[in-house]
């Protein structure tokens, strides 16, 4: 897949992990409990299993820093206005406004792809020293890192199947 310092293999990376056996799911699922980007959620589990390095606080500042105006003025509302079309306003739901969703939704992706580049960007920027730890371990610990800077409360069983489920996935792609 390349060399993972660099920015694409970050997304080729990125992409890959979310089109994986149940992924999108644990990240959608994480992203809705917690209000987290799913991008960043892609971008620990980068950071842990692809450079097996920690996710530090500075570290998810600078991505969140980076990321978080375009991923709220224009993923945001994009993925809001989608979401809305699946039962109104009225004339919707109908084919037309179905084919305005479909649309929509390449839209909606194309803005996420901008925003796996940005963080890639920062890639070359991560200065924390190699973990011993495994991939999975590594990324497991980086996306906990992610939620626990969103919510105060103890990480939940869900949590910790969704969290397992993508640190699983990026470690079999990393290797």
């Amino acid at each position: 897949m390349g060399e993972p310092g660099n920015t694409d293999f970050f997304k080729r990376f990125a992409l890959a992990l979310y089109r994986s056996a149940g992924v999108a799911d644990a990240c959608l699922d994480l992203q809705n409990r917690h209000d987290l980007d799913v991008n960043v959620v892609l971008f620990a589990a980068f950071v842990g299993a692809g450079l097996r390095q920690p996710l530090t606080v500075a570290d998810l500042g600078l991505a969140s820093d980076r990321v978080n105006a375009w991923h709220q003025e224009v993923v945001h509302p994009l993925r809001a206005v989608r979401q809305r079309l699946k039962a109104g306003p009225v004339p919707a739901p109908n084919e037309a406004t179905g084919r305005l969703r479909h649309k929509l939704a390449q839209l909606e992706i194309e803005a996420e792809v901008i925003e796996l580049d940005q963080l890639g960007a920062l890639i070359p920027e991560l200065q924390a020293p190699r973990s011993a730890g495994s991939a999975v371990e590594c990324a497991a610990a980086a996306i906990e890192t992610v939620i626990r800077t969103h919510t105060a409360a103890a990480l939940s069983d869900q949590d910790r199947t969704a969290i397992d489920r993508v640190a699983t996935e990026a470690a079999r792609i990393e290797t």
